[in-house]
């Protein structure tokens, strides 16, 4: 069995066209389902298609990031291997395209889980990721097109992806550039093991949303813990997700277990998404 969703954001605006974004899921969804069954892992799948998500310049991570108040770019990632709970982190990556990539590497290259800031922008320099040569002429400003909250409020934009491969191992990955106009060295759910993004041996899990409220809630490993402790995997999703509405908040998530469910639920005006489950129709949407 195979499986796998990702999402591009939770917050997509009522009204507004997503059939690029929707078509570029799809094509990404179907690549992740060719390579899976010709025998691709799934950490390297969540690792891709992240990157992918990242390099289309349509969401609100990776190219497509938003500024900060002062007008710099601050990128978040983090992913999560099921099979042994390695995982790697970075936040505040200044100046480099693909938070994912350096997020893997801190994982496989250090005994550290995260690195933040001026740190995590020369790990990756010391690793040979390159450099941004001009950001005016490299970031999208792929927020710009939908101002999903009012201004002062916690607009944001995420891209994730959870995955089952064929060797019955789970993994998970999240990047961001965190809500729109955020404060300098603002830290959100993404980058945090447990908030934002979660995998273990039976389920995996990425968010998207208001990340202060899904940081309360320790989302994303409380869904794996109530699944793990008997809960249905939907039921334990509109659980965690419940307890974000009630404090407030909104977002949304996609999950998988090790048996091929898939659920991509999200309370939020949209939520940008694709997903299938083993020779399952791709599906792709925004609400």
């Amino acid at each position: 069995m195979i499986a796998l969703a990702l999402h591009g954001g939770a917050g997509a605006k009522a009204g507004r066209d997503y059939s690029v974004e929707i078509a570029n899921m799809r094509e990404i969804a179907q690549f992740a389902r060719d390579s899976l069954l010709n025998g691709a892992k799934a950490f390297d799948i969540v690792t891709e298609v992240v990157r992918q998500l990242e390099d289309s310049g349509l969401y609100v991570a990776g190219k497509g990031a938003s500024p900060n108040a002062a007008g710099f770019y601050e990128l978040d990632a983090s992913l999560m291997n099921g099979a042994d709970r390695a995982c790697g982190a970075v936040t505040a990556l200044q100046g480099f395209a693909n938070p994912v990539l350096v997020a893997r590497a801190v994982m496989e290259k250090t005994p550290h889980v995260m690195l933040a800031g001026e740190g995590a922008g020369l790990f990756a320099h010391e690793q040979g990721f390159e450099p941004i040569a001009d950001e005016a002429e490299y970031f999208t400003r792929a927020g710009r097109f939908e101002s999903n909250h009012p201004p002062g409020t916690l607009a944001h934009g995420t891209v994730g992806c959870v995955c089952l491969d064929s060797y019955g191992h789970l993994a998970a990955a999240t990047s961001t550039a965190g809500v729109f106009g955020k404060l300098p060295g603002r830290v959100g759910d993404t980058p945090i093991i447990g908030a934002g993004t979660w995998a273990d041996g039976q389920t995996a899990v990425s968010c998207t949303g208001q990340g202060e409220y899904f940081i309360r809630v320790n989302a994303s490993a409380q869904l794996a813990f109530r699944h793990a402790g008997g809960q249905a995997l939907g039921e334990a999703a509109d659980a965690t997700l419940q307890q974000i509405v009630n404090m407030g908040g909104e977002g949304g998530l996609i999950a998988l277990n090790a048996k091929g469910e898939v659920i991509v639920p999200f309370r939020s005006q949209g939520m940008k998404r694709a997903w299938f489950s083993g020779d399952s129709e791709i599906v792709s949407e925004a609400f």
